[in-house]
């Protein structure tokens, strides 16, 4: 009769102990790989919520936090050139809000640089150092500011001797504000008003709420020696850094036709490596 027999394996076991016979287990088959499960595209509508949120975030940084702005004339060499772009801060300067006290705010010192809203033009955004805040009496001998009494060294400006021929001396300008008129018809209408009902024994005051601001280019900037003080409300920010510097021509501020636009957009693609200012490349403005 033919015996019948069972495939075992042996376990380890001690020395001397019989082997006990346990029955062989096939391998078990491996599982298939889990598939993932395919991705849904995105719907056109889930494609507009997330540009739409891009957008909104991107439009509030701009418009309360930081700005470009590009700096179109020379009234403030040396410490901004023409064809410098720079952030402005929107936050520091601005009146403090309760409902977000983690923000830093503070008031407008003297010697700060801040980008405004020229008075009795408020689509006009101009950038000066303001040097008065109020109360400050301010007065201009040679061309030297007097705050208070007190001569200022003010290394960043250009004095008269560094500007041209003709515009080494002017008495308005340089004697501010001993002539309530100036000859060279510079002042606005409003001004012309305003200016002697805020000087005392040759000083002017700087009134409540406003600031005193003059360009550092002193011969050749239209400041509040020409059109008067700047309110706090038309105080926008102050500038931060370049982040980038275009040599830009003097008169390109006057070219306001589109084919002069177009004309400046394709000398910047042609001259983008050769007359940027690289050295300038997030230069901080002080």
């Amino acid at each position: 009769m033919a015996n019948e027999y069972e495939t075992y394996v042996v376990k380890d076991a001690p020395p001397g102990s019989p082997s006990p016979k346990v029955p062989f287990q096939p391998s078990q088959p491996k599982p298939p790989p889990r598939q993932r499960a395919p991705k849904e595209e995105e719907s056109f509508l889930q494609m507009l919520a997330s540009f739409a949120s891009v957008f909104v975030v991107g439009l509030f940084f701009i418009t309360f936090i930081m700005q470009a702005f590009e700096i179109p004339s020379s009234s403030m060499v040396k410490t901004l050139l023409i064809g410098d772009h720079v952030f402005v801060d929107r936050v520091t300067l601005a009146p403090a809000a309760k409902w977000f006290p983690l923000m830093h705010y503070r008031q407008v010192r003297r010697g700060d640089i801040v980008v405004f809203l020229k008075p009795g033009e408020p689509d006009l955004f101009l950038v000066k150092r303001f040097i008065g805040v109020p109360g400050d009496h301010i007065h201009l001998k040679d061309g030297v500011v007097y705050l208070n009494g007190q001569a200022q060294d003010e290394p960043y400006k250009m004095s008269a001797e560094d500007a041209a021929p003709e515009e080494q001396f002017d008495t308005y300008r340089d004697q501010f504000p001993a002539l309530l008129n100036d000859p060279g018809q510079r002042q606005t209408a409003e001004w012309q008003v305003a200016l002697p009902t805020n000087v005392q024994d040759g000083d002017l005051v700087v009134p409540p709420g406003n600031y005193f601001a003059m360009g550092d280019n002193r011969p050749v900037s239209l400041d509040s020696r020409y059109w008067g003080f700047v309110p706090q409300a038309n105080v926008v920010g102050r500038p931060l850094f370049v982040y980038w510097s275009f040599d830009t021509p003097e008169d390109q501020v006057n070219k306001h036709s589109m084919g002069e636009r177009i004309e400046f957009l394709v000398h910047i693609v042609v001259h983008i490596f050769d007359q940027t200012r690289w050295s300038r490349t997030l230069h901080l403005v002080r």
